[in-house]
């Protein structure tokens, strides 16, 4: 079933993209925002009440839906009957909507979306963690394309849906089952903000088995100290941080480069200069190299596909593929941006990734009994 949505969603989503991309290469940035940028202002964008995340409908994933897209997997592998570990996932933008600045939570092809990724990218938790995923009132697409002061409140407005999930995800879980925290782009944004108003939370971090930040800039230094974690070295670490970001090491990594420099900091400095975390998935380290034979397999259009790609890091933090995959999907933006493939490019390493560090906290707890 999801093998064929995976097609269907991708290939309308692929239709906005190759929009977006002709007009980013005709007339630039600055189109491209006034394009899909909402013209109201924050103030007069239609009202949606919030989630109540008592109610399972708030849940895109959530170990008691009959039909949970996190528990997709392709033909050789399940998840877990009784997972020890639960995963919290924060998804990607899914809203691409010009009439209001914040996504509706009934909007079907929103919801359809946002299924779809989770099921591409959530699913590489399922076979150690029941995934709770959250629908949320979430910034549209057009509010990372702008500096207008709309765009934060739209952003402030989606990240309270998220801290308001994450509680209801912790008061349901056991005080001593390990956790997950993991999201993309936007989600990697807002799971970042919360992450550092809980740095304090010692019973949390304890029970944290790695924090999976993909698809958004972790600054190395300002970042990682504000979160209080450390940047994951090798999959026999528990207690860390991954993040990547995929790009074409042929692609136009310099323009990718200087856009990042732009986007702020968890303390709301431009990140600059600074180089980011960069996680190679497949080897669990920072910094590392791998080729393409060490991909134990890429998800396209919900099937695996082995060695597609390998991958390294440049010095400023971007993980540059290298070969990138030709045609992987049409979602690959101008330049050679793979932004919306940074799980399924790595999805069987990752899910071994998980795995590794989930017995590697188990490792840490034994060792701490008396």
């Amino acid at each position: 079933m999801w093998a064929r949505r995976f097609l269907w969603i991708v290939a309308m989503l692929a239709l906005l993209v190759v929009a977006v991309a002709i007009l980013w290469r005709l007339f630039g940035l600055a189109l491209v925002s006034k394009a899909v940028t909402p013209a109201i202002a924050f103030a007069e964008s239609p009202a949606t009440p919030p989630p109540d995340y008592g109610e399972l409908a708030s849940w895109a994933a959530h170990p008691k839906l009959r039909s949970s897209p996190s528990n997709f997997v392709p033909q050789g592998f399940a998840p877990a009957p009784k997972p020890p570990a639960a995963a919290f996932f924060v998804p990607p933008t899914a809203f691409f909507g010009r009439n209001r600045w914040n996504a509706p939570l009934d909007d079907t092809e929103t919801n359809a979306r946002l299924d779809t990724f989770i099921a591409a990218q959530a699913s590489v938790f399922n076979g150690v963690a029941e995934v709770w995923a959250p629908r949320y009132r979430q910034a549209t697409f057009g509010a990372f394309l702008t500096d207008r002061s709309d765009a934060e409140r739209a952003l402030d407005l989606a990240y309270g849906d998220i801290a308001r999930a994450f509680a209801a995800f912790l008061a349901a879980q056991p005080a001593d089952r390990p956790l997950i925290l993991a999201g993309h782009s936007q989600g990697t944004r807002h799971l970042l903000r919360l992450l550092a108003a809980r740095k304090d939370d010692t019973a949390l971090g304890r029970r944290l088995v790695a924090v999976y930040a993909a698809g958004w800039p972790v600054a190395r230094g300002a970042d990682l100290a504000a979160l209080g974690l450390a940047a994951c070295s090798a999959r026999e670490e528990a207690g860390c941080l991954l993040s990547w970001q995929s790009f074409a090491a042929d692609g136009d990594v310099p323009s990718a480069l200087e856009r990042l420099a732009a986007v702020r900091r968890i303390d709301g400095r431009p990140l600059g200069p600074e180089p980011m975390v960069c996680t190679n998935p497949l080897t669990g380290g920072e910094g590392q190299q791998a080729p393409a034979e060490a991909n134990p397999g890429a998800l396209r259009n919900g099937v695996l596909a082995p060695r597609l790609a390998g991958a390294r890091c440049e010095p400023r933090g971007l993980l540059l593929l290298e070969p990138a995959p030709a045609d992987f999907g049409p979602l690959v933006l101008p330049g050679g941006d793979f932004h919306a493939y940074d799980y399924p490019l790595f999805w069987a390493a990752l899910r071994a990734d998980v795995e590794a560090r989930l017995s590697a906290y188990a490792r840490r707890m034994l060792a701490r009994q008396p």
